[in-house]
């Protein structure tokens, strides 16, 4: 009978440990922010259009800001069991299209300003984070290296061969299913393209999707410890009980390895603005300047 007595102190301070751990987390974003605050300040209003990434569950008081390929389609899929009211019980038996479904969830900026403010103050906040690097890789070999993304390469895949091959053929002009990733790269870099529109949220940085310097969040999840943090979430959430997140062992997953693959055969200029570009996602987020990087 003396066992759970003891279990009781060793999980707290796992708990003790976790919360200290967001407590960092959330300094760090704090301080980049500051440090940072004369370029990240210029839009010191959110509009509605800036929340269309922040999933809202009403039952249990929480905003999921969602970042395309850091486990988002899981975390849909719970926040859709969360929100369901009953309907699902299983996150995995919903078909990942049908969790990009927008109207499957509902987002900030359906409300009025009155409620999204009262929302913002009140809910538990969180979002996850990924290597900014990996994250980028992992966008380019799900929509530019799978044939069946024909919307991408018809959207973006024929913009870039257009802009960054020279003799291109008139196939490749038309079709845009085989961009090279040093194409990606330099469109991503060119300044013609940050003038042209947004970046698409598959690579736009975390920072410009989730807006950490006006929003403040209450956890931080990382993908690189996936599945403790989620868990943890929805441990304070009060469902950790019944709801674990879907563990799953992805053998298609991007890794630091094939990462710096794909970044071998870029030239240390590109390497140098590309790191601009995602900066404060590094800073903010505590990922260090990858080894394999030849800055400038």
């Amino acid at each position: 009978s003396q066992l759970p007595d003891l279990l009781v102190p060793v999980l707290s301070l796992q708990l003790s440990n976790t919360a200290i751990l967001h407590q960092i987390r959330r300094d760090q974003v704090t301080d980049t922010c500051r440090a940072n605050s004369v370029s990240s300040r210029k839009r010191r209003v959110l509009t509605p259009n800036d929340l269309k990434h922040l999933v809202v569950d009403e039952d249990h008081e929480m905003i999921y800001c969602y970042v395309p390929k850091v486990a988002c389609t899981n975390w849909k899929r719970v926040m859709m069991v969360l929100t369901g009211r009953g309907k699902y019980s299983d996150p995995m038996e919903i078909p990942a299209n049908e969790a990009h479904v927008s109207s499957n969830l509902k987002t900030l900026n359906q409300y009025s300003i009155p409620e999204i403010n009262h929302r913002l103050k009140n809910y538990m906040k969180f979002l996850f984070v990924r290597e900014p690097f990996e994250r980028l890789v992992s966008a380019y070999r799900n929509k530019f290296t799978q044939k069946y993304n024909t919307s991408f390469h018809k959207r973006y895949g024929t913009k870039i061969v257009r802009r960054q091959r020279k003799n291109a053929t008139q196939e490749a002009l038309r079709k845009g299913d085989d961009v090279k990733f040093e194409e990606f790269v330099a469109y991503l870099i060119d300044p013609h393209t940050q003038r042209e529109e947004p970046f698409n949220e598959h690579w736009q940085t975390v920072y410009s999707l989730c807006h950490p310097c006006h929003i403040h969040y209450d956890l931080i999840g990382k993908y690189e410890t996936l599945e403790e943090d989620s868990n943890y979430i929805l441990q304070l959430a009060g469902v950790g009980n019944y709801l674990k997140f879907p563990t799953y062992a992805k053998s298609t997953r991007t890794t630091d390895e094939m990462t710096t693959e794909f970044f071998q055969n870029i030239s240390s200029e590109h390497q140098t603005q590309l790191y601009e570009v995602y900066k404060l996602d590094f800073l903010m987020f505590n990922y260090s300047v990858p080894s394999y990087l030849k800055l400038e």
